[in-house]
């Protein structure tokens, strides 16, 4: 059976707490489905916006068929990957969230994406991949090392977040390029640009915001005192991926438009 090491009290309190995050529990009010359906409502007054102001509504549209679809894929999916106990299945996954992330990072970049590809892919797989292996064997000692319901849940946040930054730099690399800016300096605005959200998450973190796994911790039943400690373990863990996976792309990426 795969259990996760307890060698203490503090270990046994955090192994509890996991176990209540990103398992089923009775705790956690049901959201009945013609409920569910009401929470579009408010995304439909944004969506009228968009169309009344011709901002074009159809990716809007898109994007929230798109994850619909992809959430009500993935939870069957889940279910059924945390109930594994192969370790490919898991790196498989890992594999798919982390090209899909590589492949979306790029939406915004003007370069042929065949040529960049590997470059985003390094720059979130690398620092990513190291980070989530650092944070699940280091700080919580997860055995085994592949334990889905710990390993995916983290990894998404780690990918996610990783994405978001080689976005954000790549398009502002872009922007102040084409003001005819030094690379160096392009480079280094387009730096402090990915780093915008996150560093005003710190800022808000507590104060204006809950963040959604701490707010979930709490709804299944844990104390906030714990939550807190995940959180923090969360915040550190993004803001390092989002800042290591930006600085990796930039200098990965410096050749491709030097050359062009």
């Amino acid at each position: 059976m795969l259990q996760v090491k307890q060698p203490t009290n503090n270990t046994n309190r955090l192994h509890v707490f996991f176990t209540a995050v990103f398992s089923m529990t009775d705790s956690i009010q049901s959201i009945p489905l013609p409920n569910l359906a009401l929470a579009f409502l408010p995304v439909l007054g944004v969506i009228l916006i968009i169309h009344r102001w011709r901002l074009g509504a159809h990716l809007s549209l898109y994007a929230l068929i798109r994850m619909l679809a992809q959430l009500l894929l993935i939870g069957y999916v889940l279910a059924f990957i945390f109930r594994t106990e192969q370790a490919w299945v898991v790196l498989l996954v890992l594999l798919v969230m982390l090209l899909a992330s590589s492949w979306i990072a790029l939406r915004e970049i003007k370069l042929p994406k065949h040529k960049v590809l590997l470059k985003s892919f390094i720059a979130i797989a690398l620092p990513g991949s190291l980070l989530l292996l650092f944070v699940t064997q280091a700080v919580l000692g997860v055995t085994p090392w592949f334990l889905p319901n710990y390993v995916i849940p983290l990894a998404g946040m780690v990918f996610a977040n990783a994405m978001n930054s080689v976005s954000l730099a790549g398009e502002r690399l872009q922007a102040e390029l084409g003001k005819q800016s030094d690379f160096k300096a392009a480079r280094n605005t387009a730096f402090q640009a990915s780093m915008i959200p996150i560093t005003n998450a710190l800022f808000s973190v507590g104060l204006v915001s809950l963040p959604g796994m701490m707010t979930g911790q709490i709804l299944s039943g844990v104390s906030p005192l714990l939550a807190v400690r995940y959180q923090i373990m969360i915040m550190c863990m993004v803001y390092a991926v989002s800042g290591i996976s930006s600085a990796f792309y930039l200098v990965l990426i410096e050749q491709d438009y030097k050359n062009k």
